[in-house]
């Protein structure tokens, strides 16, 4: 079932896990098709379990701080969480072009387009010169993103990956960063941070800037998703397995896989303690990690483990997405099927 990456910790649990393992080989081929009760094919993923280094480049850059009181940001009506698209009707692309605009236009009032909460507005600013003699506004701006997450699955058909199982938010306000581009890259964990109460823990690794693995092509509110470029990672990864409906999925015993050393992606027991009906920002599912060991490693679910794929019967169940500050032993996961309505919503 696993390839180099996906090294079963437990795959054999006495003779009659056994068969099971050798059954489920036989009817999961790369390629093969699996039968649902009601007849039709379930759809086929890999589950990958792999950190990767993550980097996204918003559309436009986001106003991350309210602006100070007498600023210009402030005297235009600039707010924390808007979305700066246009400067004098020139598209706006990073941090430095947008503050090359203002250089160039100087003291004279700019039209700012701007995205506030999906609606559109424009807003005139007069910048100021600073004591080093640059123009400014007093806004604090970002217009990128990078850290390490973990891929949830992979598509061989159409080299099509899901990550995460959440959204890529801006750390200061929270919102969803708006999506321009971006890419995925090698990774390896080097350390981890234990969770403790009130205290999240986190991976901590290494991802190389000069590499990327594949390109990005959607921020969700369920994910991130885009595509693979054929080469080793994609080589290394073990074969797909079907993907459980929504109604399939129950409270009980369950795995996640999970990268949280090294290069080397294991299999932890988890419980599902409870499937949320009408649910939202992923968390369809409560979980519970089990594992001794995953505890010993890491107090639980920390940052970084996000979209470790959730297998249960057999089949490809969900993500895990969230931890719950006060006991980093339980948190939260989104369902598979939730996941892809959402990646394929973006094609």
């Amino acid at each position: 079932m696993y390839g180099p990456f996906q090294k079963a910790k437990k795959a054999l649990r006495g003779g009659a896990a056994l068969v099971m393992a050798l059954l489920l080989c036989a009817a999961m081929t790369p390629g093969a098709a699996a039968v649902t009760a009601d007849g039709t094919s379930a759809r086929m993923l890999v589950p990958v379990g792999h950190t990767v280094g993550i980097k996204l480049f918003a559309r436009g850059v986001m106003v991350v701080k309210a602006p100070e009181s007498g600023t210009p940001a402030d005297d235009c009506g600039l707010q924390s969480g808007d979305i700066i698209v246009k400067c004098g009707g020139v598209s706006v692309t990073s941090t430095e072009q947008f503050q090359s605009l203002l250089q160039e236009n100087g003291e004279t009032a700019t039209d700012l387009q701007v995205r506030r909460e999906g609606e559109s507005m424009t807003l005139s600013v007069s910048p100021e010169q600073n004591q080093e003699g640059a123009y400014c506004i007093g806004a604090w701006i970002r217009d990128s993103m990078a850290g390490i997450g973990t891929m949830t699955y992979y598509d061989p058909d159409s080299g099509s990956f899901g990550a995460l199982g959440h959204g890529i938010t801006d750390t200061d306000t929270a919102l969803l960063m708006p999506f321009a581009s971006g890419s995925i890259l090698p990774s390896t964990v080097k350390a981890v941070k234990k969770g403790a109460v009130g205290d999240a823990g986190e991976l901590r690794g290494d991802f190389d800037l000069s590499c990327d693995l594949g390109d990005l092509s959607a921020n969700t509110a369920s994910g991130i998703f885009g595509t693979l470029d054929p080469g080793e990672f994609t080589e290394r990864l073990g074969d797909p397995m079907p993907v459980a409906a929504a109604a399939e999925v129950h409270a009980g015993p369950a795995t996640i896989l999970s990268n949280v050393e090294g290069d080397s992606v294991e299999e932890y027991d988890i419980e599902i303690l409870q499937v949320v009906e009408d649910s939202a920002d992923g968390r369809d599912l409560v979980i519970s990690v089990t594992d001794p060991e995953l505890l010993a490693a890491t107090g639980g679910i920390v940052q970084g483990m996000s979209g470790s794929p959730i297998l249960q019967d057999g089949k490809f169940a969900g993500a895990v997405t969230h931890v719950l500050l006060n006991d980093p032993s339980k948190g939260y996961g989104i369902l598979m099927e939730t996941m892809l309505e959402a990646g394929e919503n973006t094609a």
